[in-house]
């Protein structure tokens, strides 16, 4: 069996968009798993994120406040399909980013960081996976808004799949 991952961060919402664009929210309907790394920023799109998700696991960023830090943990941990997969939003800066979280995340496969808007996906030497969709909704000084699709299957993740936005208009 295998499980469709969506993977989302710093959404920003509503002050950097009025809304997740189109195509997330239909990635949303697809998705068996959605991932989100924090900076929600509102607490009415986590509402709308969980009834329109077959399943949500996600954790609190820096700008959020309230009840998201009441509902949402720092650091979400999950399994799925046999994949380890936690959830943090800050991890840090780049320079030494992979050594640190082998270190702080040992137990997990996969961690999926936010917070920098920048696209990541490397695996460190200890094999844990990192991945950091940039943002849907703010792209800062990239190119694009993204997010990210993948497949967990038979404990592996695979199908990691970088989608790029088109600009708002």
């Amino acid at each position: 069996m295998a499980t469709r991952l969506l993977l989302l961060a710093d959404t920003h919402v509503p002050k950097r968009a009025r809304d997740l664009p189109a195509e997330v929210w239909r990635a949303v309907e697809k998705a068996d798993v959605v991932v989100h790394a924090g900076d929600w920023v509102d607490v009415r799109l986590l509402d709308e994120l969980q009834a329109r998700s077959a399943r949500l696991v996600a954790c609190w960023g820096n700008n959020d406040h309230g009840e998201l830090r009441e509902r949402l943990p720092e650091v979400a941990r999950t399994e799925v399909e046999g994949v380890r997969l936690g959830v943090v939003h800050e991890t840090g800066q780049a320079k030494g980013r992979e050594e640190r979280m082998s270190a702080e995340y040992a137990d997990l496969d996969v961690l999926v960081f936010g917070h920098s808007h920048i696209p990541w996906d490397t695996v460190t030497a200890t094999g844990l996976r990192l991945l950091n969709p940039g943002s849907p909704t703010d792209r800062r000084r990239q190119p694009h808004c993204t997010y990210l699709t993948a497949t967990a299957a038979g404990g592996e993740l695979s199908d990691v799949v970088l989608h790029r936005l088109p600009p708002r208009r």
